[in-house]
């Protein structure tokens, strides 16, 4: 199962890894997913969504 957000798609990044004598190696960026019970489309479903949509607002949970 990838990495993405269920409402704003938000996924993995990558770039690369810096060290102090500028070598560089590649590493990814996650996005902080939470698993949670959230209502779509009249049903409660268990997806993954980032705390920024939680945070806003985006999505409804259910209690």
């Amino acid at each position: 199962m990838p990495r993405v957000c269920a409402v704003c798609g938000k996924g993995t990044v990558a770039g690369n890894r810096i060290s102090h004598s500028h070598r560089k190696t590649r590493r990814t960026w996650s996005p902080n997913l939470q698993r949670a019970r959230v209502m779509i489309n009249g049903s409660p479903k268990t997806v993954n969504v980032c705390t920024r949509c939680l945070r806003s607002g985006k999505v409804q949970r259910v209690v």
